[in-house]
């Protein structure tokens, strides 16, 4: 277990090293994107060298935000920084080789060890990115519009445009202040939030046909498979953030998604609940974990095995 640090150690620290790579986590969302581009964009801005490790799983949604910040060939960094990721399973696929020289983690989520040799960490945050600008604005005082807009899509995202339940005061106090310091937001909230592919749409509607309730309706589980995304021409944009999708239904406590994946084996568990049901809980039976209300695993099993399993764990939250 590594160094617990707070902001102004993180922002101390930054300060007097340089040379730095940093890493985001499998599957980039737009916080751990966001971070990652607002904190090399405040690095750079205090004259530190500062990129970011290209990240084969990201997509066009989230790749404009940080196309300036790829690692040149044969850069060598001193310092390994990795932003919004809380285990191990969450490296890159190509950041294997830097799992044991992780100098600093920043991060929000409860599951995290303290793997890296520094951690800054905050579990009260609705994301990552407001721990990003807690540092930024300890290291310089000021927040450029770049970073702004960086890091108003990390917050927005985490928060499903400040919807979700784990959007808290300190939440829309910096996202006002982003916006203060030149972030976009109308512009980001249409191309994030309501902006929808039709290939979005299709998967969509076959959810909501395919979609099952139990436990007298107070668990909804949906199924996204590879027939289902190639059936609508569906690519990983189209079903960012499509796991929050269940929860909608009225009534429904438990949201529950299961995506076969095409790059692997296995399928990938999203968990998202009401604050009466504990989304970390279920999620680290299965050896994954996240945030109470938002949370998820991966395993090596069929989407019906799946179901079978997650059943059974949920009679415990949803007992007769």
């Amino acid at each position: 277990m590594g160094r617990q640090l707070t902001i102004i150690e993180t922002a101390d620290w930054l300060r007097e090293r340089d040379n730095y790579l940093i890493l985001t986590h499998r599957r980039p969302d737009g916080d751990t994107v966001g971070c990652a581009g607002a904190l090399a964009q405040g690095l750079r801005e205090i004259g530190k060298t500062a990129y970011i490790l290209d990240n084969p799983e990201i997509t066009p949604r989230y790749s404009q935000f940080v196309d300036d910040c790829w690692v040149p060939d044969g850069f060598k960094p001193d310092h390994v920084i990795i932003v919004d990721t809380a285990t191990f399973d969450l490296f890159p696929k190509n950041g294997d080789e830097y799992k044991d020289t992780v100098s600093l983690c920043i991060d929000h989520h409860p599951s995290n060890p303290l793997y890296a040799e520094y951690n800054c960490m905050d579990v009260t945050t609705a994301s990552c990115g407001e721990v990003i600008y807690e540092i930024l604005m300890a290291l310089s005082g000021s927040i450029s519009e770049k970073s702004a807009e960086r890091l108003y899509v990390a917050v927005s995202t985490d928060s499903g445009c400040f919807a979700f339940a784990n959007t808290t005061a300190n939440t829309l106090r910096v996202a006002s202040l982003l916006v203060e310091a030149g972030a976009p937001n109308r512009k980001l909230n249409r191309l994030l939030f309501r902006t929808k592919t039709r290939a979005r749409m299709k998967i969509e509607s076959m959810i909501v046909a395919g979609l099952e309730l139990h436990f007298d309706g107070k668990v909804a589980i949906s199924s996204i498979t590879n027939e289902m995304m190639a059936a609508a021409n569906a690519d990983e944009d189209d079903v960012d953030d499509i796991a929050s999708m269940p929860g909608t239904v009225e009534g429904v406590l438990a949201g529950i998604t299961i995506r076969e994946m095409t790059s692997t084996q296995d399928c990938k568990v999203s968990v998202r609940t009401s604050p009466l049901v504990d989304a970390h809980a279920i999620s680290e039976h299965f050896g994954g974990g996240g945030h109470q209300m938002a949370s998820g695993f991966s395993l090596e099993k069929s989407i019906p095995e799946i179901k079978e399993l997650l059943l059974e764990v949920l009679k415990k939250s949803f007992p007769d």
